[in-house]
């Protein structure tokens, strides 16, 4: 197989950078911000739960707040939206509306869809340690994805991993199920940014059996 790597996609990947410096005079539109999270979206999930939510924080009172729960990080502020990416808890409450979609498509049935249900419900309703580790991994894949949705768009992002998560419930009224996994700062970029940093050689973190 001979891969094309100069296919957008991969340049994206390895073009994208964490930005610590944006401008702070940038802003993005409402259509830009919903484009971004409409690719985010295109993550995958277990079981289709899309278990996510996107709070995008773009007025200025907002970032200062959310800069406070970031202990003080200016991108935050500085950046023209901040996205407060987050998992949801109990995933398999949600996953029959997230499959109606493909009834009415007729890919699947009501019986299949049900099994389905049933077996999310029976693996995770129970288990808290699993509902969050879905939550995680959810938010986590489509927070990639809005990064790489933001390069592609010629926007400066950075993921923050950096927050009292306590704070944020509190101050943009989480509800009960939301677990603020990630913040992804999305701007123009500034004078003032690292180079992209060097990554380990395949050969230090391959192994093939």
């Amino acid at each position: 197989m001979k891969a094309d790597l100069s296919h957008p996609v991969l340049e994206a990947i390895r073009g994208r950078t964490s930005s610590n410096h944006f401008d702070p005079a940038a802003r993005l539109d409402e259509v830009t911000i919903r484009l971004l999270v409409a690719h985010a979206t295109e993550a995958p999930s277990a079981y289709n739960f899309q278990n996510w939510r996107f709070i995008a924080v773009q007025s200025a009172s907002r970032k200062q707040q959310l800069k406070e729960a970031a202990y003080g990080q200016q991108k935050v502020a500085d950046a023209a939206v901040t996205f407060i990416v987050c998992g949801r808890l109990r995933p398999h409450e949600g996953l029959r509306a997230a499959m109606e979609p493909f009834i009415t498509l007729g890919h699947v049935d009501e019986d299949a869809v049900t099994a389905m249900v049933d077996d999310a419900t029976a693996t995770y309703a129970e288990d808290a340690s699993m509902q969050r580790d879905e939550a995680v991994r959810s938010a986590s894949l489509a927070a990639m994805s809005l990064m790489i949705a933001a390069e592609a768009l010629g926007l400066a992002s950075a993921p923050l991993g950096g927050f009292d998560p306590d704070a944020v419930h509190e101050s943009f009224g989480l509800e009960e199920a939301d677990l603020p996994v990630l913040l992804v700062a999305v701007g123009v970029k500034a004078a003032g940014n690292w180079p992209r940093k060097p990554r380990r050689k395949v050969d230090q973190v391959l192994t093939i059996v």
